[in-house]
């Protein structure tokens, strides 16, 4: 039997992978909302299970899980609205504090670089103009992110409640030789969904702790909120890490004197990072998803260009599923190998050269 030419099975994957990919963008606003509710359907699901083992039926131990969620949801976002509150009335006295350090900075900038203070005021506000573009763009996308979360509880409701017709579905769309297979990719997708949410929390929480310590420690005003918003920064790669720095070293800028305790904040939050990057991460979060760093960053890069902060948030979780998928299928195994953590010692070039040597020199 003839096989296919390899340049005719390239091309075919790389129409079914750009098409799939366009479909993807074009589709965002439907996808990421149920992609979200997904993984929280996943995390919930054992939830739902213990409601109903104490003999709760399948609507009011849905509802109940729903319930307990957005609670959770609703007492996060209290705690920061109230630290919000507490911020915005001090907000007067930052202003006047921001325009004397800014002044000061301008008058250092003039006597040191020889650039007038109009030209250095001209740079600020093409800097500002294009700031504000970024951040209306960010805004609206945030009140998107706030209307969709309307559908997001509903999206979990029918997830949970179909979940059995949906189990069906992917057991019957394969045959039965199957089955096995099918079990163990819908087990190991649900357990690192699960595992990976739940390090996420954790670490988040641990952040959350040591970056409010540390601001805490060093006397920066609104060190607790600082400190939760740096931490839930931390969920977006790379830049969430750069902003939740910048946040406290510019109020710690106008609210004391000196840049002394700047220095020490931007010194805390790097021990922070790497306590986070070398412990946290590799022992709560990566170990559960098994994804190796160079696939990590080239899917979180990727799902930012799709989908912005949502993909890439759900971009490990997508490529972990993908990864479990791919170790099930002989044909994509070497793809499960490439996605995961495993380094070999040696590459399979040097291991066939090696015997190519070895039975040359034993005839």
């Amino acid at each position: 039997m003839e096989t296919e030419p390899i340049y005719k099975k390239s091309a075919s994957i790389l129409i079914v992978v750009t098409l799939s990919v366009y479909i993807l963008y074009i589709m965002s606003d439907i996808i990421i909302p149920f992609a979200f509710a997904g993984l929280l359907a996943t995390l919930l699901n054992s939830l739902q299970n213990k409601f109903m083992n104490l003999k709760v039926p399948k609507v009011p131990a849905i509802i109940l899980t729903i319930v307990i969620a957005v609670l959770v949801v609703a007492a996060i976002l209290y705690f920061l609205s109230v630290q919000l509150i507490q911020f915005t009335e001090m907000l007067p006295q930052l202003r006047l504090k921001y325009k004397e350090v800014l002044l000061d900075l301008e008058t250092s900038v003039y006597h040191t670089f020889n650039i007038s203070i109009a030209k250095q005021t001209q740079y600020l506000n093409e800097l500002m103009s294009k700031s504000k573009n970024l951040i209306g763009s960010t805004v609206s996308s945030a009140l998107g992110v706030f209307s969709v979360l309307f559908l997001i509880p509903i999206y979990i409701f029918l997830l949970l409640f179909y979940k059995t017709l949906i189990l069906n579905f992917l057991y019957e769309a394969f045959t039965r030789e199957h089955s096995e297979h099918v079990a163990s990719v819908l087990k190991e997708t649900k357990l690192a969904i699960q595992s990976y949410v739940v390090g996420l929390l954790i670490e988040t929480i641990i952040v959350a702790i040591l970056n409010s310590s540390a601001l805490l420690l060093l006397n920066v005003d609104y060190a607790i909120l600082l400190g939760v918003l740096g931490a839930l920064l931390n969920l977006l790669p790379y830049i969430g890490g750069l902003v939740a720095i910048i946040l406290p070293v510019l109020i710690a800028t106008v609210t004391q004197d000196g840049f002394t305790i700047q220095l020490y904040i931007v010194g805390a939050y790097a021990i922070i990072q790497f306590i986070d990057n070398n412990f946290l991460v590799p022992l709560i979060v990566s170990s559960k998803v098994q994804i190796n760093a160079l696939v990590s960053i080239l899917a979180v890069l990727c799902g930012g260009a799709l989908w912005g902060v949502s993909g890439m948030f759900l971009s490990i979780p997508f490529i972990a599923v993908l990864k479990i998928v791919f170790d099930r299928i002989d044909g994509l195994k070497p793809w499960g190998k490439l996605f995961g953590d495993q380094v070999p010692t040696r590459h399979k070039g040097e291991i066939w050269r090696f015997r190519r040597k070895a039975t040359i020199k034993s005839s």
